[in-house]
Order: C-alpha cells, then structure tokens, then sequence
C-alpha cells in the first residue's frame, strides 16, 4: 500500500509545485531524495552498552536496521581513537521515508515540549534541510520504561530541490511544522 504523505505528493503537491514556480520540465520539480538519521554516542567510548542502546533505538525509530559510524581519526582530548565506534546512523528511502516523515511531522514533533515550531535555519543553501531533536523519546516507537538514557537525533532531509525556497515549499506543503516570522 503506497504511504498516505506519498499519495499527497503524487495527487495534490506535484501540481501545486509545478505552478507556483513554473516548471516546464516535470523532472525539474522537487521531490524527497531521503532522510538520514544520525546519533553521535560519544559515552560509547567508555561503555560499549550505550552504543548497543543507541543502534537498536535508531533501527525502532527508522524502521530499518542502523549502521554503526567509525571515527576517521583519533583526537587526543576526546580520547578517540582512529576507527572506534562513535556513532550510528540509517538512511530512509522510498515508501519508509515517507513513512517516517509522517509519523515526525504528524506524531513525533507535537510531542515535544513548549514546541512552537522548527526553525527555518536548517536550510543549506542547495535546498537540503537538517533538524536536530534533544530526545528521541519524542517517538511513539520508543518505549519510556526501557530507556537508559535520553539521547539526541539529527535528521537530515535530502531532497532534488535546486535551492531553499524551492525545498521549504516542497516542506510546507508536507506540513512541516516551520516557526513563522512576524509578517507572514
């Protein structure tokens, strides 16, 4: 069965696109390339549970299996050494991509505490947008009794858009929660 933001973008978003910026290529309108989610886990240095921890959370929030992430080189202070295990992160495409984005814009974001919106900043300039959560507690998939500890969650989202305003029309029109300035 084809995920309900997918059919949106397929049924209403495509055209609503193509007009606004008055495409003459249907291949030029923007669309979602993938979603990477990431987790650094810097304790893992010390406690290898903590990263175990981290990987299954990551693989309950996708919906698919996390790869752990290596360091490429060892720096002294942080007591990292080239190659260790810091991190984990997956990356979503297709129908679980959408899958996901429904459940952060519909489930997970209204969840978070005194949330008044995401902020705009995250755009990078080639129409690419990355959010960073504080607690992955946020999801519906994660349960609170078995936590050992909160942990943080950047999402990247990757999309053909050529730039910002291009990407944060494909987003609106998803519903991505965005804060709005006065004026608009």
């Amino acid at each position: 069965m084809e995920p309900r933001l997918k059919k949106i973008y397929n049924e209403k978003i495509f055209s609503a696109l193509k007009d606004k910026f008055n495409y003459k290529n249907v291949m030029m309108i923007p669309k979602l390339e993938k979603i990477v989610l990431s987790m650094g886990v810097g304790k893992a240095v010390q406690d290898k549970k903590k990263m175990e921890s981290a990987v299954g959370d990551l693989t309950l929030i996708a919906g698919q299996k996390a790869v752990k992430t290596k360091s490429k080189k060892s720096i002294a202070a942080f007591k990292i050494r080239d190659g260790m295990e810091i991190g984990c992160k997956v990356t979503l495409r297709g129908n679980i991509m959408y899958e996901f984005l429904d459940r952060l814009i519909n489930v997970s974001l209204p969840r978070v505490k005194d949330f008044k919106g995401v902020k705009v900043s995250g755009f990078d300039g080639r129409g690419n947008f990355s959010m960073g959560i504080i607690e992955h507690i946020i999801f519906p998939e994660i349960d609170f009794d078995k936590i050992d500890e909160i942990k943080g969650l950047n999402i990247n989202i990757v999309t053909t858009a050529k730039n910002d305003e291009e990407a944060k029309a494909l987003l609106e029109l998803f519903n991505m929660p965005f804060v709005k300035r006065v004026g608009e």
